[in-house]
């Protein structure tokens, strides 16, 4: 049975969610499913902008067919080679072999590996080349790392729609809605978005500032991405979080604490130092990094402005998990925070040297000099240090 929704009289989602699906690209968790975009234009000729992924062909291919109602399909277009939009593509050529695949020459390459036998009739396109479908014009601008080499977005001249790829995606089922402004985006689906942000796109800022710089140029009045909600309201709204996230700048001027506990003492120090900046007026979230997993403090770092790191010291280093977390934060390339330190060492207390140096390789990072250092626990008459600690803290705010 088809399940498609309408967008506009030519253009209908012909996409598929799972909600079986546990780890986004065997990494990141989706509680709550993932949905996979496909677009489908009926025009003079027909376009179907990507295909879907393989746990869900069967769906997406019964939309298909009923989008294009006995029509033959002239036009594919590839936006993103990765197999979560493409892994369908051989099915489609197989139904519609004359169907032309219409991407930039990177694409081109990568898809003749990855599908030798469906990567025929291909036609490469170039930055602002266009496609006359009949009453529509598409232009074609690339992006390449948005997030890999070979990646384009499209835009309708006629409709006003870019077809932005895994620009402005999220982590998340759609569950029968499309549109954002049929859910309530900001408490159930934002979230979503900037940890599907931070973590599959956020390395590359600087590739993403330029297409928001080429976007910026165009009017919009849709953007149709390759996951998650569709946005017909409140683009501005929308790029201005990405305009942040790109530039690394903090979404929120509040304070993330992240920290690793064996035995529960350098929680309790957190929970103090929380507790201190609290009843001082900051804002302040606290998150176990044996609990949380690495995308949640990736994303949480992303949207702080500062960020306190507690970790007890660990075969002369710093505890596992936290060593993980904070070389995924390295890894993400974040920038422009304020970080401070508490550590723990019932005998040599080096934690905070550490996670410093591996934070050493984030740009224009601000350290704390005051260290808050634990002897096995904090002892009573360390509430005054807790208290310095905090304000050091609060006077970079």
């Amino acid at each position: 049975m088809y399940c498609v929704k309408k967008i506009t009289d030519s253009l209908l989602w012909t996409g598929a969610d799972d909600r079986r699906i546990v780890c986004f690209e065997g990494v990141y968790p989706v509680p709550d499913g993932m949905s996979y975009n496909s677009y489908l234009m009926n025009d003079e000729k027909t376009v179907l902008f990507d295909t879907a992924d393989k746990a869900v062909t069967e769906q997406f291919l019964e939309n298909v067919r009923y989008g294009l109602n006995g029509r033959a399909l002239d036009y594919i277009i590839v936006h993103h080679v990765e197999p979560d939009h493409t892994a369908s593509l051989a099915a489609v050529k197989r139904i519609y072999p004359d169907a032309k695949i219409v991407c930039t020459a990177k694409a081109a390459e990568m898809l003749a590996r990855f599908y030798p036998e469906a990567a025929t009739s291909v036609m490469t396109v170039a930055e602002n080349d266009t496609l006359e479908t009949g009453s529509h014009t598409l232009r074609f601008v690339t992006a390449p790392m948005v997030h890999w080499p070979e990646v384009m977005v499209t835009y309708d001249e006629t409709d006003k729609i870019l077809f932005s790829a895994d620009a402005f995606g999220s982590f998340g089922a759609l569950n029968g809605t499309l549109f954002s402004d049929e859910v309530c985006f900001k408490r159930d689906f934002l979230p979503e978005g900037r940890r599907y942000y931070c973590n599959i796109v956020g390395k590359y800022g600087l590739q993403v500032g330029m297409l928001l710089k080429k976007v910026s140029a165009l009017e919009i009045k849709m953007i149709c991405p390759l996951h998650g909600h569709v946005w017909r309201e409140k683009i501005d709204k929308l790029l201005e979080k990405y305009s942040l996230w790109s530039s690394y700048t903090p979404e929120d001027k509040s304070v993330m604490i992240a920290y690793a506990s064996v035995y529960g003492n350098t929680e309790k120090a957190a929970e103090v130092v929380a507790e201190i900046l609290r009843s001082k007026g900051a804002d302040v979230k606290l998150y176990d990094v044996s609990v949380k997993t690495n995308d949640v403090i990736v994303a949480e770092a992303f949207r702080c402005s500062h960020l306190i790191f507690a970790a007890p010291t660990y075969n002369g280093g710093v505890f596992v998990r936290m060593e993980e977390a904070l070389r995924e934060i390295a890894a993400h390339g974040l920038k422009n925070r304020v970080c401070a330190f508490i550590q723990n060492g019932s005998w040599a207390a080096v934690s905070a040297k550490k996670m410093q140096e591996i934070l050493s390789e984030c740009k224009d990072m601000t350290f704390i000099e005051n260290v808050l250092t634990l002897k096995s626990a904090l002892a009573d008459d360390q509430y005054p240090e807790a208290e310095a600690f905090a304000d050091a803290v609060l006077a970079t705010m």
